[in-house]
């Protein structure tokens, strides 16, 4: 067994389901640790003698993994922080899976791991960032590096990929060099945590497809999970899919002790993949079910006229855009036959019904995902760049602006935009909203991208009229 040590930070869906399920199974580790500031979760394992489960959507069920010998500490506690500093400095590997990349530094992150670092035992040291954010690696360098202190830092840069830097010499680290590598990530992998029964009324009030006479009925028992531990009431739920990209190891000498992940020199157009392919095509399902009055993904398979949608604007507006794009890296996706697997794929696992994914998931926050370089919008930029219409996209966005409308106070949308049923909206009325949505924000395809959107909403009338 090689002598590695895990430290992940966060344990939430993709760490617990991923990660640290990964890192279990390859038995590789010496050590398992993860910090994790919910006191409620944290005494929930520990008192499982740190086991929790793992519920898998397959394509023909769910099947239920008993995850062990995993040691939760919260860094709020003194003195769980003082032992997550002494395992970091021994840490071969460590990930963060955080709400988003403000946490580096509002959530003491990038302090704890410079401090770590600063006292490391280890020859070198992997650290994945599992935030959604294409330059979370950087991000989060950056924040440590201003973390370790006044004396120079070395680093030295062995691909010409940017971002991906190897530090060989973080003084002050005591005697010998310490080498370290920050890794971006692209995870396709969906999961959510199921809550119940008190949380999953708050967070599915208004969803008729969880309801039952005298209340909301339990979601975990209706799917037969398993909760995370007993006396917690809720539930890890992640797809079997498992085809993780991160930036390549370089550090010589030094092999990774999670094996099954996928190393690329480059992903910047693999993000850019997931992003404006499975993100924009997952957002654009949720709309257009939502429109349709849809409650559970996997009730849009049955819904030709959506799948039509989705798929048309995966194949020829998004896909059709990555492919003259990218086409010169000679990676096997980025080709008709490539692009065709990869929609496909992912059109069946979002409506797998063993990962049971609500609509108002897939469709919530429709303020970012209306952004304007976001996965909709942004889309359609890609797609108009390289002399694509983006028809359905188009009708994505129109869909998403229904929603938007349908949930105005929730998504504090100003008073004199709240035009009420959006199959009302004229050109001026959509224009406004867009803008609003873009914060100003203008790019070299606005007014294009708003036309677009504006001659969606008859062909959206009708679409929901032939229903």
């Amino acid at each position: 067994m090689a002598e590695h040590i895990f430290t992940g930070f966060g344990f939430g869906p993709i760490q617990g389901g991923l990660f640290v399920k990964e890192a279990f199974q390859s038995g590789n580790f010496t050590r398992i640790v993860a910090a994790e500031i919910d006191a409620e979760l944290v005494d929930a394992v520990r008192a499982n003698k740190g086991s929790y489960y793992v519920n898998v959507a397959k394509a023909d069920g769910i099947e239920v993994l008993k995850i062990d010998n995993v040691e939760l500490f919260d860094p709020n506690v003194a003195g769980d922080n003082q032992i997550l500093l002494e395992v970091l400095g021994e840490s071969t590997e460590i990930t963060t899976c955080l709400p988003s990349v403000n946490f580096y530094d509002a959530g003491g992150v990038a302090s704890l791991i410079a401090e770590g670092l600063k006292n490391s035992k280890a020859d070198a040291t992997i650290i994945y960032t599992a935030e959604n954010n294409n330059r979370a690696a950087e991000i989060l360098e950056k924040a440590v590096a201003e973390k370790v202190g006044p004396a120079p830092i070395v680093r030295t840069q062995r691909e010409s990929a940017p971002g991906v830097l190897i530090w060989e010499g973080l003084c002050p680290i005591g005697a010998g060099q310490k080498r370290v590598q920050f890794l971006n990530t692209v995870i396709g992998k969906m999961s959510r945590v199921v809550t119940d029964p008190a949380e999953t009324e708050a967070r599915c009030e208004g969803s008729r497809g969880l309801r039952k006479q005298g209340g909301f009925r339990s979601e975990i028992a209706e799917l037969k999970l398993k909760t995370i531990a007993p006396g917690i009431k809720r539930a890890f739920l992640v797809e079997e899919f498992n085809r993780i990209l991160v930036s390549r190891t370089q550090i010589s000498d030094f092999k990774p002790g999670i094996e099954v992940f996928i190393e690329k020199d480059d992903l910047l157009a693999f993000e850019e993949a997931k992003l404006y392919g499975h993100n924009a095509i997952h957002s654009l399902l949720g709309f257009l079910g939502a429109i349709r009055g849809y409650t559970r993904m996997t009730e849009l398979k049955a819904d030709r006229a959506i799948m039509e949608i989705g798929r048309r604007a995966f194949l020829e507006e998004c896909g059709g855009a990555l492919i003259k794009k990218y086409a010169h890296l000679r990676d096997e996706l980025f080709t008709e036959a490539g692009i065709r697997r990869y929609a496909e794929d992912l059109l069946e696992r979002m409506t797998n019904p063993y990962l049971a994914d609500t609509v108002a998931r897939a469709g919530r926050d429709v303020v970012r995902k209306l952004g304007i370089n976001d996965r909709i919008f942004g889309t359609m930029a890609l797609a108009l760049e390289y002399g694509i219409e983006p028809n359905n996209m188009a009708s994505g966005a129109m869909a998403g602006i229904a929603v938007l409308l349908e949930a105005a106070e929730e998504n504090n949308l100003p008073a004199d935009l709240r035009f009420g049923n959006w199959r009302k909206l004229d050109d001026d009325k959509i224009e406004k909203i867009i803008n609003w949505l873009w914060k100003g924000q203008k790019s070299k395809y606005s007014q294009q991208i708003i036309r677009y959107v504006q001659n969606a909403k008859k062909r959206l009338t009708t679409f929901i009229a032939e229903r």
